[in-house]
């Protein structure tokens, strides 16, 4: 997920200078000489250094056999959909064989996604099972992140865990903040933990591959479940053995009932251990979806690109810990 749905390149200077995305922040002169997260992925099975500075966590002679295209192997699949899909028919959506959507809700402490209550309420008539999601920017206390989202997101056994959406937005121009590693895991355990508390639902983390190997790599947060982003490879290649639960493999899919492109997901399973997962996070009986009726990824080799911005270089060394 990204809050905005154009994808723009920068080279690393800008990057640098942009750090991430925020509400309500002010604007801290010294920020153009910092980089956006303070650590970088350690070291990984591939010796030489990544040209895009992510890192591979399988040989690169092995990632022909990881495409992104892999997602086709799994039964149960998405989407996450926002104001930019604009007005969805949802009972084209869920007759296409969509057995799940993350609606955005909020970002930061006060911006409403303006289609969130008319996707919530019409995705729930269609019977596509919805949770909601939040993204995440870093100028904010997170009880202000939170307390936002919980006033905006009804309380209702019936939907899917509550989504904190934590990724770098260089293209801010409202917060510009290093990241550390060890404050960004002890304000996202605060949220965590609010929002668990709230819906008596343990919370998913969204994450980008950046931001997984800068601030979650290691097993941090584990206990949490994960929604992973990987729009070239499988999640193997950039996770790890990271176990996760939903995979967004593509951000440019085209979906009935929705105009233009759509982000789709593919849930970790089986359909019937989907329906288990379902069945003991919301209470509901999950539909049957023909195998035909599943969206087929028909994107060729050159059309594999990862969307996320490469991290810039680390200043210096590369740290190994969240330490200033």
């Amino acid at each position: 997920m990204r809050p905005y749905r154009l994808i723009l390149a920068a080279p690393a200077a800008a990057l640098l200078a942009t750090a991430l995305s925020g509400c309500g922040g002010a604007l801290d002169p010294t920020a153009t000489h910092r980089p956006r997260f303070a650590t970088a992925a350690p070291p990984t099975l591939n010796k030489r250094k990544d040209p895009t500075f992510l890192a591979y966590a399988v040989p690169e002679t092995e990632l022909h056999a990881y495409p992104a295209t892999r997602s086709a192997e799994y039964a149960v699949h998405g989407v996450d959909v926002s104001k930019y899909q604009g007005d969805i028919d949802w009972q084209a959506v869920k007759n296409a064989g969509v057995s799940f959507a993350f609606i955005k809700a909020t970002e930061g402490g006060d911006a409403l996604d303006s289609k969130f209550y008319r996707n919530w309420a019409a995705a729930k008539a269609a019977g596509v099972p919805r949770g909601a999601y939040h993204f995440v920017y870093w100028c904010r206390p997170p009880h202000e992140e939170t307390g936002f989202f919980k006033s905006v997101v009804p309380n209702e056994p019936d939907a899917l865990p509550p989504v904190l959406d934590v990724e770098a937005t260089p293209t801010s121009r409202s917060c510009k903040r290093t990241l550390y590693r060890e404050e960004v895991l002890r304000d996202m355990r605060v949220m965590l933990e609010d929002m668990e508390r709230h819906y008596g639902k343990k919370p998913i983390i969204y994450s980008s591959v950046d931001f997984y190997q800068a601030i979650l790599h290691s097993g941090a947060l584990a206990e949490y479940p994960i929604w992973v982003r990987s729009t070239k490879y499988h999640p193997t290649v950039r996770y790890g053995d990271r176990k996760w639960t939903f995979w967004q493999y593509r951000s440019d899919g085209s979906v009935p009932g929705i105009t233009g492109a759509v982000d789709q997901n593919a849930f970790h399973g089986s359909h019937a251990q989907w329906r288990e997962w379902l069945a003991s996070v919301t209470g509901l009986q999950a539909a049957p979806v023909a195998a035909a009726a599943r969206p087929v990824d028909d994107r060729g080799e050159s059309r594999l690109i990862e969307e996320d911005p490469a991290m810039p270089p680390a200043v210096g060394a590369i740290l190994s810990s969240g330490s200033r």
